[in-house]
């Protein structure tokens, strides 16, 4: 998907300030409209409830996995994939003016930010955690709190947001942090995505010996590279589960039509979540 002339609503997780939020004018343009919303579920709601186009959804970090509510979310809505962004996420500890690293006593954020620092609080052990919504929200009742000992793990641009200022940069474990999200659309608004080199689905397959071997055999035989593979377990049926895959090849690439006509006797189900142009 193009980036927008500004009309496009994009909804995404979080408070003004959030990684998802940079993302989405990352792929869209700055001039884009961001929605923000409390949940994932508020999220995937959203364009229902007309609030918004499109949503952007984080589907995979390369530090925590894949972001499974998104799966579970996308599964149960009509949403079609349209396009990909990744974004580097570059941690700071942000506190209020005046404030110092050496007088923080307590950092608040999200979990999965939190974790993602171990080595920061490794070095600081006289710094205690709390577990916020986001990140960017917890900038946000820092400067509420007015309190110089509190502080949180954002991005940079949610001290900007909130008038913050930023104590340390680059406090996450591994510089090749990444976010993968997917933005999603209607499927009835689902256009044709020109320059698509990738391809979404879910599958789900009889809980037999071998399964799993044929339903990735048909990629492997025609030459589909796999990219993703994220399993997810069916509700009221234990020990059995759908899968979702993302593979190198839009949907109409002749590669894809066969190797999906092969599979397609093979599974249970098989639903095509759509062909985008990969943010790899």
């Amino acid at each position: 998907m193009n980036k927008t002339d500004g009309s496009t609503r994009v909804a995404f997780q979080g408070e003004p300030g959030a990684f998802s939020q940079i993302a989405a004018r990352k792929l869209l343009g700055e001039q884009v409209q961001t929605v923000a919303c409390p949940t994932f579920e508020s999220m995937f709601a959203s364009i229902a409830e007309g609030r918004a186009d499109v949503i952007l959804a984080p589907l995979e970090n390369t530090l925590a996995g894949p972001v499974l509510r998104c799966y579970d979310l996308l599964y149960q809505s009509e949403l079609r994939m349209v396009g990909e962004v990744v974004l580097r996420i570059a941690h700071c500890v942000i506190g209020v003016p005046g404030a110092t690293l050496e007088g923080v006593r307590r950092i608040h954020s999200h979990p999965v930010a939190l974790a993602q620092c171990e080595r920061f609080f490794g070095m600081h052990p006289e710094i205690a955690r709390a577990v916020a919504e986001d990140t960017a929200g917890s900038v946000r009742m820092v400067m509420e709190k007015g309190d110089v000992t509190q502080a949180a793990i954002a991005g940079e641009s949610a001290s900007r947001e909130y008038g913050a200022v930023v104590l340390a940069e680059s406090v996450e474990d591994d510089a090749k942090n990444y976010t993968r999200f997917g933005l999603l659309k209607p499927e009835a608004e689902a256009e044709k995505v020109a320059g698509a080199d990738a391809t979404a689905l879910v599958l789900t397959v009889a809980n037999r010996p071998g399964a799993l071997f044929r339903l990735l055999e048909p990629f492997a035989a025609n030459e589909v590279d796999l990219m993703s593979l994220v399993s997810r377990p069916l509700v009221g049926e234990p020990w059995h589960y759908r899968f979702f895959l993302e593979v190198a090849a839009a949907a109409d690439d002749p590669r894809m039509q066969k190797a999906l006509a092969e599979l397609e006797p093979r599974a249970v189900e098989l639903r095509i979540l759509g062909s985008y142009r990969s943010g790899k």
